[in-house]
């Protein structure tokens, strides 16, 4: 409960909180993470994510990832999710900016919430544009089949491939926030994909301070007011326990 404590303390002090997630915030949930020991692109190739190679044939992908989008799609939010969305509730948190795909953030309450790399819970038919949401392709998806737009196009989930540029206006509202907090907590993310990796140098810049809580080690750990090298899932299941006991 040491750690928990150091947190909550931080938090305390905080005015405003800029939250960024990676897949290390979503892994305790099931999710695997792209490329960690024993992640994702140990077992398929990156190419699988290539937009040229979609757009050449999408049944490359929906036939290698079909059985991962099962576990995303039926995956629960843990506590790590679950304190971000309690703070949020407490006043502090002014936004969180993740990296994953999952939707978890969401699932747990929180409102104010960028998807850098996009989400699968929308899609859009890459030949005439049509918006679809999840439901209306999930069901080919998961048995390896391409999901077709009632034109006939091949339906494409909002996730952002290699070959792709990030929503800007994502991006845009998360460079904002996190120019305005006096507290950037980074959890589950080791801060080497770019450009999200930049976001704690605005907070940084304008005279916030920077905490990380990650197993290993990050390219900022010599910037950070502290690092906790503690499970994501741990340290925030011991700070919502304690946040309860003092409700």
């Amino acid at each position: 409960m040491k750690e928990a404590r150091e947190l909550l303390e931080i938090v305390g002090e905080a005015r405003s909180i800029f939250a960024l997630t990676g897949a290390g915030i979503s892994t305790p949930s099931g999710i695997p993470d792209f490329r960690g020991q024993g992640g994702l692109y140990q077992r398929i190739s990156p190419q699988v994510f290539d937009i040229g190679r979609f757009r050449e044939d999408p049944s490359f992908f929906y036939r290698h990832v079909g059985p991962m989008l099962k576990t995303i799609l039926e995956a629960r939010p843990n506590a790590a999710h679950y304190f971000l969305s309690e703070l949020e509730k407490m006043g502090k948190l002014i936004l969180v900016a993740t990296q994953n795909i999952d939707g978890l953030h969401q699932k747990a309450g929180s409102r104010r919430v960028v998807e850098l790399h996009g989400t699968l819970e929308r899609a859009h038919c890459l030949d005439c544009g049509r918006e679809y949401g999840r439901e209306d392709y999930a069901g080919a998806a998961l048995e390896g089949r391409v999901p077709r737009c009632s034109c006939g196009g091949p339906i494409k989930p909002d996730v952002v491939f290699f070959g792709e540029e990030l929503p800007l206006g994502a991006f845009h509202k998360a460079v904002d926030a996190a120019s305005r907090a006096d507290l950037c907590l980074v959890m589950g993310s080791s801060l080497t994909v770019s450009p999200a990796s930049s976001l704690p140098q605005y907070t940084l810049s304008h005279g916030g301070r920077l905490v990380i809580i990650n197993l290993g080690e990050t390219t900022l750990d010599s910037h950070a007011h502290r690092k906790f090298q503690v499970p994501v899932e741990t340290i925030s299941s011991e700070a919502l326990s304690l946040l309860r006991k003092d409700a």
